[in-house]
């Protein structure tokens, strides 16, 4: 690669901007551990960046030029603008500057096994399960992961073996920067549309990611998902496929039954009784996710007992399903769907759960996102029976002032009836501590900060 020397402990510093994301603050972890000095700066304080500091980095509380002083690299993520005084301040100056999913893709090399976990949707849910195997089979892997998972206290575990597995999120292109010598492609869903075309160009952009795995090497296809069925026809290399409903597939379940929401499977591998999981993690989209991780661990040559020990043990992922509490007999859940499918699929996992009515506070994630999709948005809560809409978050984008949560509101109500759009966290908070009964089922919904609305309506006294 053209930056060797980001391993090579010593007088070595590598800034990054915008440190306390989810995997920029992972990385870091990672290049600490490595014997690397890191700077960063981050408009916003949080666990993430405190921990940092504890571990020696020196963080800014703004972007500024200032903050570039020397440092060997400067890595940035794809959220980061080009007119970034940092960025513009390090080119100035000579300095090496890397996106996010290159250095990602540099550390990767460092591995002899790699595992990349692709997909529209399910990507943080499957490769923490395919941790937590790992983890269970005795591998020692060091793990990248895009949520907290309690298992290893946080997003990042630094192990001592050759094993690595990450998430590969195809925003614009970011994991053609990898080379797994193992891919799982979850499925292939229009998204992202502000950088993709459409669904074939989403398509032909998993396609080069999969012509990017090592060989020898392992592909792992998910053949419920029509899309990624129809990508597997272009490929000149064999595959691992899975399905909950294609007979065809390679790994198979049977006999799915339900306890409080969580599924027990007999799992079959082509055609013979490999063995039965109870889950521990709602929804019929985690049986897709756990075969998906059976398949993969399996290729790896993880002994069947620590498999299914593994999956049985994984309890979730922060922001997915997580449950926060009870309130007066009220249940209070929070899930990071912020995409139609993500959302049908949780509200059916949280529909099975609830006693009574199942309330989601959806919060929409960007601009484009909400716009382009807008019809599927408008058809995604048939499952709740009332939708409480608040305006959008803006993450990257600026407000192109096309669409806004009204007009959500008002496409859901066109189709179900069943929404209100409410503007501030505490108004939400007031209209659940109205509406709200017990053996209801409230769930906060989307990629943003959504989630505080749980938080808030659990600590609310209610009204004088």
């Amino acid at each position: 690669m053209n930056n060797p020397f980001i391993f090579a402990p010593g007088n070595i510093t590598v800034h990054m901007v915008g440190i306390g994301g989810i995997s920029m603050s992972g990385l870091a972890e990672i290049l600490m551990h490595r014997g690397i000095k890191v700077t960063g700066s981050d408009l916003h304080e949080s666990d993430m960046t405190n921990k940092l500091k504890n571990m020696g980095a020196v963080i800014f509380p703004s972007h500024d030029a200032s903050n570039i002083s020397g440092q060997n690299l400067v890595v940035y993520s794809a959220a980061v603008p080009q007119n970034n005084p940092e960025l513009v301040e390090a080119r100035n100056k000579g300095i090496p500057v890397m996106e996010r999913a290159e250095l990602l893709g540099v550390i990767m090399d460092h591995f002899q096994q790699c595992i990349a976990v692709s997909g529209t949707h399910g990507k943080t849910t499957t490769t923490s399960m395919i941790s937590q195997v790992m983890l269970e089979g005795g591998l020692d892997p060091t793990i990248h992961v895009g949520g907290m998972l309690d298992t290893i206290g946080g997003n990042t575990r630094i192990g001592s073996s050759s094993w690595f597995i990450a998430e590969a999120c195809e925003y614009k292109d970011s994991f053609l920067k990898f080379r797994p010598s193992l891919a799982v492609v979850l499925n292939i869903d229009a998204d992202h549309l502000d950088y993709f075309r459409d669904i074939d160009h989403i398509r032909s952009s998993f396609e080069s990611f999969l012509s990017n795995v090592r060989n020898p090497g392992t592909i792992i296809l998910n053949f419920d998902d029509p899309q990624t069925r129809l990508l597997s026809k272009s490929l000149t290399r064999s595959f691992v496929s899975y399905g909950l409903n294609a007979s065809d597939a390679d790994w198979t379940s049977e006999d799915i039954s339900f306890e409080n929401g969580c599924a027990s499977l007999s799992v079959c591998h082509k055609k013979t009784s490999w063995g039965r999981i109870k889950l521990s993690v709602p929804g019929t989209h985690n049986i897709s996710n756990a075969l998906a991780c059976i398949a993969a661990c399996h290729s790896m040559g993880i002994a069947r007992t620590s498999i299914i020990k593994g999956l049985e043990g994984y309890k979730g992922t922060h922001r997915r399903l997580e449950d926060k509490g009870m309130k007066n007999g009220i249940r209070v859940m929070d899930d990071y769907a912020h995409h139609p499918t993500e959302i049908q699929a949780s509200l059916s996992a949280a529909r099975a759960l609830a006693a009574g009515h199942l309330i989601c506070v959806f919060q929409p994630h960007t601009y484009t996102r909400t716009y382009e999709l807008l019809d599927d948005f408008s058809r995604a809560f048939a499952l709740a029976d009332t939708v409480v809409v608040t305006d959008i978050y803006a993450a990257r984008e600026k407000d192109n002032g096309l669409i806004n949560a009204r007009t959500i509101t008002e496409g859901i109500n066109k189709n179900t009836g069943n929404a209100v759009y409410v503007s501030s966290f505490d108004e939400i908070v007031r209209f659940l501590d109205e509406n709200a009964q017990t053996g209801d089922l409230v769930i906060t919904m989307g990629a943003g900060d959504v989630y505080r609305v749980g938080e808030l309506y659990l600590s609310f006294a209610g009204s004088p």
